[in-house]
């Protein structure tokens, strides 16, 4: 036995099922004698309604996962790409896969005999984004054995569409050039066009600059977020940590408690067992007591009765 084979069996279970079973198998450890494993275990903690449908989500449908995080990965490919196209595209394919996966899960919770509403399918899709959008929660997710709902905080960062929609602007066609007054005019048009389209490129550049700082500022606030989204993790697995702290500390006092149960038990017979043989032993003197007295007594009618035998016998002696 080791923590992942248990860890994998108590995942698998429905969380009314768990503690039990959890706590069956931190006696099985300590019977065994391994007191590290059985802390481990006594640490690991009940999944919420949500948590156990993605874990069953991923149990139950296996030919699931890797195709989500594949699109995990397309989709975080193509925000740092700046791909216009590709984003449309596997947005709405993301919205699709998780809305069937979402809905899978709920059948599966159902013909598991824990049948969940709206608010749980909503929580298990918010896992699967989370599970796109972090390499990192989809390790989590893919693991079969959340004990929470996963979130993502900030999702993909948002594209520019203006930016990554634009195409160059076609260049100009060059009139055709005329004679005499015509050719002027030509001329004078072709000067107020070139400088139209040099102010068209210099508002263009700028444009472009404006949009280059903007998604550098995006992507200066998307890392401030992953950061913020890191530190909330690491509290969150800091409360989890106290949080299955007390959890251990309660089984090892309901294990206490059981053993001083067991030990009072025990006392108790051993005490019931204390007061019978005392009344034996009173029961045993009473009756050796009673057997002396009737020795006593059985021995001083045979004194008598040896007594007046033997003074009959003299007695018809001394007439003969």
């Amino acid at each position: 036995m080791d923590l992942d084979a248990v860890a994998d069996e108590l995942y698998g279970l429905r969380p009314e099922e768990f503690v039990a079973a959890r706590d069956r198998r931190v006696r099985d450890a300590r019977e065994a004698g391994d007191q590290a494993l059985a802390k481990e275990i006594g640490a690991l903690r009940r999944p919420s309604l949500a948590a156990w449908v993605s874990n069953l989500l991923v149990r139950r449908q296996p030919e699931e996962v890797q195709p989500l995080l594949g699109l995990g990965e397309e989709l975080r490919r193509a925000h740092r790409e700046l791909n216009g196209s590709q984003l449309r595209r596997l947005a709405r394919r993301q919205n699709e896969v998780i809305g069937a996966l979402g809905r899978q899960a709920r059948q599966l919770a159902a013909q598991a005999g824990h049948p969940v509403g709206e608010g749980v399918q909503r929580e298990v899709e918010g896992t699967l984004h989370a599970a796109l959008a972090d390499p990192e929660a989809a390790r989590e997710w893919a693991a079969g054995r959340l004990v929470k709902p996963l979130s993502s905080m900030i999702g993909f960062p948002a594209a520019d569409e203006s930016l990554l929609g634009r195409r160059p602007a076609p260049e100009p066609k060059a009139p055709a050039r005329g004679g005499g007054r015509e050719e002027e005019e030509d001329e004078g048009r072709q000067e107020d066009k070139a400088r139209e389209e040099a102010a068209r490129k210099e508002k263009a550049r700028k444009e472009d600059e404006d949009k280059a700082r903007e998604a550098e500022e995006q992507r200066r606030r998307v890392a401030e977020a992953r950061e913020a989204e890191r530190d909330l993790r690491a509290h969150e697995e800091e409360a989890d940590s106290a949080a299955r702290a007390v959890e251990a500390a309660g089984a090892r006092l309901a294990d206490a408690e059981e053993r001083v149960r067991v030990l009072r038990e025990r006392l108790r017979d051993a005490e019931q067992e204390q007061q019978r043989a005392r009344a034996a032993e009173r029961d045993a003197r009473d009756r050796e007591r009673r057997a002396d007295r009737a020795v006593r007594e059985a021995r001083r009618r045979a004194e008598k009765a040896a007594a007046r035998l033997e003074r009959s016998a003299t007695g018809a002696g001394s007439r003969g």
